[in-house]
């Protein structure tokens, strides 16, 4: 009689997950373990769903060598092309659930520096002379309504050609349009700079043949960044956006949300050709999720 010999840990077609997943070790961290369990169920799920051929998976991993092969200290790919996925700003809602009323967060974007000087609540942060100048001003509060007092506001944004300082060292000033502000008891903040433009994200790598073979284009709508710390609340990574600006509904990152459209208004008699107020809202740190 034929002996029946048990497909228990043999791979077929049928038991993927289950075979690949038996593999991990029992007394490894429970995290890595439910992390990786989830990524091997979904990555065969799909490949699965899609019958992914083996030309596609050959054009895949050549794809995501590329991506890495074209990182460096100043770019990386592998950010962007979770960005332009949705990914970045998938993980940033699920880590930051924040009550009715909170500002709320968006993707923290590459171009931030540490060690922005300190300035003058009023002061101006556009260094190279260009755009249009815009005094930004607004308060930042807790959730009833209280202004916030020593609340750390880190800005920046790009100059009037859509590129960041740190994009054209031998071109900008370093420090341009960056800066932080301490706010007083009253919470207020108020600096001048200029009113941002819509930029391309780098776009002449592999994301960017991404997206142009998927019919997207590579362009963020106008934005200035803001990041806000203060004592006993949560840390706020933000942007306000320029309402109007044309490509707010088809960010390339995802990162608009309704609530982060500012005002920008037209200066008729004032030092500034523009004027957005907009006020800062954060959640107390043991408020939980």
């Amino acid at each position: 009689m034929r002996k029946t010999i048990s497909s228990t840990g043999y791979f077929t077609e049928e038991n993927s997950i289950e075979t690949v997943n038996a593999r991990i070790g029992k007394d490894i961290n429970p995290r890595l373990a439910a992390v990786m369990a989830c990524l091997v169920k979904h990555l065969h799920n799909f490949a699965r769903e899609i019958e992914l051929t083996q030309e596609e998976w050959e054009f895949g991993v050549d794809f995501l060598t590329r991506t890495g092969q074209i990182c460096t200290q100043e770019r990386q790919e592998f950010i962007l092309l979770s960005d332009t996925l949705g990914l970045s700003m998938l993980v940033d809602a699920v880590n930051n659930r924040r009550p009715e009323g909170a500002t709320e967060n968006t993707v923290f974007g590459p171009f931030h520096v540490v060690g922005a000087p300190v300035r003058q609540m009023g002061d101006q942060i556009c260094l190279d002379g260009k755009g249009e100048s815009c005094l930004f001003i607004g308060r930042i509060l807790d959730l009833d309504g209280n202004p916030v007092e020593g609340a750390r506001i880190d800005v920046w944004s790009d100059n009037a050609e859509g590129y960041y300082d740190v994009q054209q060292p031998d071109l900008q000033p370093k420090w341009n349009n960056r800066g932080v502000f301490v706010t007083g008891p009253d919470g207020r903040y108020s600096f001048v700079g200029i009113k941002p433009v819509s930029y391309p994200i780098p776009d002449d790598g592999p994301v960017g043949n991404m997206l142009a073979a998927l019919g997207r284009h590579p362009f963020r709508p106008a934005h200035m960044h803001y990041m806000v710390r203060a004592d006993g609340f949560q840390k706020l990574v933000t942007h306000t956006f320029v309402g109007g600006d044309p490509y707010l509904e088809s960010d390339t990152v995802f990162g608009v949300k309704r609530t982060l459209v500012a005002p920008f208004e037209r200066v008729e008699h004032g030092n500034t050709l523009w004027r957005s107020e907009f006020d800062f809202v954060l959640v107390a740190s043991a408020q939980t999720r």
